[in-house]
């Protein structure tokens, strides 16, 4: 029998720990996105860490500035960028206050409000696409800059918020370099994912953009 997940918010506590420990543990979290079209429910099931000022595979590595500044904020708020000129990535804020890192929410499986999900991703050919990749994530659960600074730990009216879930067992969690990342920050194993489940997204190391002439 599969159990019920728990529907309790998380904690700001949960998000006031290392990065590398909370990373791995948001894995089977829910996280809930209300929208006018009604609420979407996500089972997390792939994660990326970044460790702030300690990782050059971070936005904050080269310290604060308006685009990153709620990463060095409270934890267990939502930080939110924009990237390539056309995608939203969603991210939540670990750590204590000041010292910024964050979780990149990758994939997730979609268990409840898959309709309006589908109708933000046409392109996806069946429900375990929703979800698979941050762009995607974020597109399906319609999340954009104005959701940056939101707290997802509180319980009341809220339009994002993370609940605890059913955590994975840490025998059925994989890790492997980030994706995408580039230089020095790209040798950390610091991508988590439930092992064998058909919303990862596949791995791609970083290719150098070439200059336009």
């Amino acid at each position: 029998m599969i159990a019920t997940p728990d529907r309790t918010p998380l904690p700001r506590e949960f998000f006031d720990r290392p990065v590398l420990e909370v990373a791995p543990d948001l894995l089977g979290r829910i996280l809930v996105r209300t929208t006018p079209d009604g609420p979407i429910a996500l089972r997390l099931t792939e994660v990326e860490a970044y460790d702030g000022q300690n990782d050059p595979g971070s936005h904050a590595y080269r310290g604060r500035t308006a685009r990153n500044d709620v990463m060095f904020g409270a934890p267990g708020h939502v930080y939110v960028y924009f990237t390539y000129g056309m995608w939203f990535c969603m991210n939540l804020v670990c750590g204590p206050e000041g010292r910024a890192s964050a979780v990149l929410l990758r994939a997730g499986e979609i268990i409840e409000g898959a309709e309006p999900a589908r109708s933000r991703r046409l392109s996806a050919r069946n429900d375990k696409e929703l979800a698979k990749g941050p762009a995607r994530l974020a597109t399906a659960l319609g999340v954009d800059r104005a959701l940056n600074g939101t707290d997802a730990c509180t319980a009341g009216d809220t339009p994002l918020r993370i609940l605890t879930g059913t955590p994975v067992p840490s025998d059925q969690v994989s890790n492997g370099p980030r994706t995408g990342v580039s230089g020095e920050g790209a040798v950390h194993p610091w991508r988590y994912w439930v092992t064998d489940d058909p919303t990862v997204s596949p791995y791609r190391a970083h290719v150098p953009r070439r200059r336009r002439s």
